[in-house]
């Protein structure tokens, strides 16, 4: 099958689904936040305090470039990654897409008690929720090969549904 990769905003569920899928698959997991993490020995808030948010791009960039190179993982991306068109052709070419879809509702809900998140660190997450779905859904949905909706959805449920789906694809 190749590289199993998820896009989607924060709050999506990339990072469980991930996980589960990569069990479910047998498949080595990834995350590209946590990869960033590890290489810089950073944080990602300390990061973008640091570096601001084109300085942690340029660590994405690098980072997704090299996982999408591997064969046989599952990959969970930050959800700006599909900004730069290096990163959107990196993720297509690297394996099947799936767009973990999330209300704003529903990312409200899952990111409240995040501390990690540097985009919302503002008086109106919501509005900056919406903002980065009009923003980036065309871009999720330019490199999709599945869109898959999680709000209110058991991960298992989640994970059930994408594999059935991909089954159902024909080869690229």
């Amino acid at each position: 099958m190749g590289n199993l990769i998820l896009v989607g905003p924060m709050g999506a569920g990339k990072s469980t689904i991930g996980r589960l899928l990569a069990k479910e698959l047998h498949f080595p997991f990834k995350d590209s936040d946590k990869e960033i993490e590890l290489r810089s020995g950073a944080n990602i808030p300390w990061i973008f305090d640091v570096e601001g948010e084109c300085g942690f791009r340029e660590r994405e960039q690098l980072v997704i470039g090299e996982l999408c190179a591997l064969s046989g993982v599952v990959l969970a991306t930050g959800g700006g990654a599909v900004m730069r068109a290096e990163n959107r052709l990196a993720l297509r070419a690297g394996g099947r897409v799936v767009y973990l879809h999330a209300s704003v509702e529903q990312q409200l809900h899952r990111t409240a008690r995040d501390h990690n998140r540097p985009l919302l660190r503002t008086r109106d997450p919501a509005k900056v929720l919406t903002e980065l779905l009009a923003l980036r859904d065309p871009l999720y949905r330019e490199i999709a090969d599945l869109v898959v909706h999680t709000d209110e959805r058991p991960p298992r449920l989640v994970v059930q549904e994408i594999v059935e789906r991909l089954q159902a694809l024909p080869a690229r």
